[in-house]
């Protein structure tokens, strides 16, 4: 068994504490918003946050987060409300195929967690882990900064 927090959840978890981070939310708690793309953390599609770190979670085992905060897309704002983000991203259209929009998400929250007022090049450099086969980073960057700037006149 191993007991961590999603979204703010206590889960007592049956599984192999190798077993990583992505299957344990989607497949064990059901919470399919973080994808798998390449499962050798190249391109940030299972971005979750870990204690409030942007972590790729098909690489990180479960035991990693024993006792801590795992929070996934589905719990990135508080129920019933929009992170700014959230709402940056649908107002500059950012999608297209939006398979990796949940890990692009949770890469730029943490990014303007810890600076909130991000330059292009700290933005830039945030989310260079993050692919998008769409090629939307104009739109992704131009919503981060967006959402930077609300959250600080907010």
């Amino acid at each position: 068994m191993v007991a961590l927090y999603i979204n703010g959840v206590h889960h007592e978890l049956d599984v192999s504490p190798e077993m990583p981070i992505l299957w344990a939310v989607r497949d064990v708690v059901g919470l399919t918003g973080t994808k798998f793309g390449c499962g050798v953390a190249a391109c940030g599609a299972c971005t979750v946050h870990l204690d409030g770190k942007a972590i790729r979670s098909c690489v990180t085992p479960v035991s990693a987060a024993a006792g801590r905060h795992v929070t996934t897309i589905e719990g990135l704002a508080p129920e019933g409300k929009e992170h700014p983000l959230q709402a940056a991203w649908v107002e500059d259209q950012v999608p297209q195929c939006g398979y990796c929009q949940s890990g692009q998400i949770m890469s730029a929250a943490a990014l303007i967690k810890k600076t909130p007022n991000p330059s292009d090049k700290e933005i830039e450099a945030a989310m260079s882990g993050n692919i998008c086969r769409c090629g939307c980073y104009e739109r992704i960057n131009s919503a981060i900064r967006r959402a930077a700037h609300e959250t600080a006149n907010a």
